[in-house]
């Protein structure tokens, strides 16, 4: 058990410490439209993991479980709105990188957890605990803090925690394998993006056009680094306890949050502090009371 848990924490670490490590990937890519970035995520994300379904051998799994989810038209639909939703998220992610507002993305994938528990309550009928409640009071009242400061809502943090709170909500209504989610999900993207890359192609604005040799390899690469952390989470997800993996998720948007202060040099002001204070403050309750629920 010893070396599963072992094993498990490595997968884990490593998807959690490449996803916190994206902004570096995004903001080599920051002279490219946030739009066009995401396409290309897309197009080569299905690419790559249609190449791994072969080298995996799993190209049989994915037919079944493909028919299985479109042998009724609300399992299709779920799967479509996830596809959506993740689109959404995605692209609200790589814009605020490459706009400068790290350290609010940071912040949304903080309150992601509570907004998780939040529409399990809502959506699922599941029964809060009172360390539950407080945690969730106290991410909004980091919420109030940034509206009452800078006169406006949060919207990019808001907007990645309630995305990404959906996605997972609709997926725990059809469950698939890693493999199998991302294609179907990028495949019903895949036309409307290189419905998009042709237009600009016509326009004479496609990056392949006129980007240098890196930018094609980077844009070329969005695949991978979607595909690949997910990929390591599946399989720490299968070895870990859920407390422990739950714990280690902060990792990714710790890592975010430095760089965007310590590398990007994004403004931290008292604001910032009280808010994420707040947050940090209700993610310790929700930790605890995972822990003791344990």
């Amino acid at each position: 058990m010893k070396e599963r848990n072992k094993t498990g924490l490595m997968y884990g670490l490593s998807a959690y410490l490449l996803w916190g490590s994206l902004p570096i990937y995004w903001k080599l890519l920051d002279h490219v439209p946030a739009l066009e970035i995401l396409a290309n995520r897309f197009i080569w994300s299905a690419v790559f993991v249609i190449f791994l379904l072969f080298v995996l051998k799993q190209k049989d799994n994915f037919f079944q479980e493909t028919r299985n989810i479109f042998s009724s038209w609300h399992s299709g639909l779920t799967m479509f709105l996830a596809a959506v939703t993740i689109s959404c998220n995605w692209g609200t992610y790589i814009w605020s990188v490459t706009s400068g507002r790290i350290v609010e993305a940071s912040m949304g994938y903080y309150i992601n957890p509570l907004v998780s528990i939040l529409f399990g309550m809502v959506f699922l009928k599941e029964r809060l605990e009172r360390l539950q409640l407080i945690a969730v009071a106290c991410a909004l009242v980091g919420i109030v803090i940034m509206i009452i400061q800078n006169g406006s809502l949060p919207w990019v943090s808001v907007t990645l925690a309630v995305t990404f709170a959906l996605y997972g909500l609709l997926k725990k209504l059809i469950r698939v394998q890693a493999l199998t989610s991302i294609l179907l999900e990028t495949l019903f993207m895949t036309p409307a993006a290189m419905a998009y890359l042709y237009y600009l192609s016509s326009q004479g604005g496609n990056s392949y056009q006129n980007g240098d040799l890196l930018t094609k390899l980077l844009l070329l690469g969005a695949g991978v680094v979607t595909a690949v952390p997910l990929l390591f989470f599946t399989r720490s997800a299968q070895l870990l306890p859920l407390n422990i993996l739950g714990f280690i998720q902060y990792l990714s948007p710790t890592l975010t949050l430095l760089l965007g202060i310590f590398v990007y040099g994004e403004a931290f002001d008292m604001t910032h502090l009280y808010a994420f204070s707040c947050i940090w403050l209700g993610l310790l309750f929700f930790t605890w009371s995972q822990v003791r629920a344990k």
